[in-house]
């Protein structure tokens, strides 16, 4: 796995872990980015996602998958200063500060990621954190080659402490979406446990399950195995390669309970961004080593190939013993009966 330290001067971003695929069968060629987010800062943090987005388009990367928060930041180590019956003002601030690093959807950085996947002709799947009102949501934003925006999907069930400085997503934001290279979603970090979730997801046909993480730990290799066995499809999981020098310096950010055992250089997030076939194959990584874009030649045969062996919601279901209902209409707090006011709401 060849690597390269980070980018000096004009040269190459990062180095790019390639392997061939079978000529027989179509290929695409595919690209998960492990790099950290220059933290509570969006415009530097865009133009880094198009410098790597380039990278991997000059490689001949048609799909690109982004970590998760790449666009807003994962505040791992922070407690945003909350105990149970307490926040203190500090970690209010903190959250106001990680508010307005988030993005809106629709906004201004979804056109310009929109502009960036069709100037380098790629499709492209970005984590982020969305900012709905005052609200987030960690999120996953998709866009076509032609630089389309074509949809997201909002973290459903966020993990622990997430839960305090994240909103919940609902049923309508799991798309699988038709393109040029197959069938593409998308599942965060630690609701890939979720079998209903991955069964809703395999039930929409889903060919490419990207994976977007923060969980950099050996363990998660083997979700990403068997998700890819389970579905029949190539599993991309891309994770952050973050140093505790990519976040902000104290007090302005604290480690809670690590902070004095760690010196700039000291490795917060290992990455472990991966490629795997449908038949469990590993393709490309996982990585350790740093930031890098770690690629892959997909055989979109693989799919029918692992199918004929397993397809979990086909030959191999049994619906009339187990089945799922989702519930895949958007949820809201209020409802109003009268046309304009509906209006007036959705203006907000």
């Amino acid at each position: 796995m060849a690597l390269v330290p980070n980018p000096v001067n004009d040269g190459p971003v990062f180095a790019e872990v390639d392997m061939g695929g079978d000529s027989s069968s179509p290929t695409v060629r595919a690209t998960v980015v492990q790099a950290a987010t220059v933290f509570y800062d969006t415009p530097a943090t865009l133009d880094k996602a198009e410098r790597l987005l380039a990278e991997a388009a000059s490689y001949g990367s048609l799909l690109v998958v982004f970590p998760e928060a790449f666009v807003g930041g994962y505040p791992r180590g922070s407690n945003f200063g909350v105990t149970i019956g307490n926040r203190t003002a500090k970690g209010k601030e903190e959250f106001r500060k990680y508010h307005a690093a988030a993005i809106d959807v629709p906004g201004p950085e979804v056109v310009r990621l929109a502009a960036m996947a069709g100037k380098y002709k790629v499709h492209l799947v970005m984590g982020v954190i969305e900012r709905d009102g005052y609200t987030l949501y960690c999120t996953v934003l998709f866009f076509d080659s032609q630089g389309h925006y074509l949809g997201k999907h909002r973290k459903i069930m966020p993990t622990a402490l997430e839960r305090i400085i994240w909103g919940f997503g609902d049923g309508s934001t799991i798309p699988v979406f038709e393109t040029q290279i197959g069938k593409i979603g998308a599942a965060i970090c630690w609701e890939n446990r979720m079998p209903l979730l991955r069964t809703a997801m395999y039930a929409k046909g889903i060919e490419i399950y990207c994976a977007p993480t923060a969980d950099a730990r050996d363990l998660w290799q083997a979700s990403m195995t068997h998700i890819a066995l389970e579905g029949g499809c190539f599993v991309l999981s891309a994770n952050q390669f973050c140093r505790r020098k990519d976040y902000p310096a104290p007090p302005d950010y604290v480690f809670s309970g690590t902070e004095e055992d760690l010196a700039p250089d000291s490795v917060v997030c290992a990455g472990g961004s991966v490629i795997i076939s449908p038949s469990g194959t590993v393709l490309a990584g996982p990585n350790y080593e740093g930031e890098a874009l770690i690629s892959a030649d997909l055989d979109l045969g693989e799919i029918a190939r692992a199918k004929f062996d397993f397809d979990v919601v086909g030959h191999y279901s049994r619906p009339e013993v187990l089945s799922l209902t989702v519930m895949d209409q958007p949820t809201s707090p209020v409802t109003f009966t009268s046309a304009s006011a509906n209006a007036e709401v959705s203006k907000r």
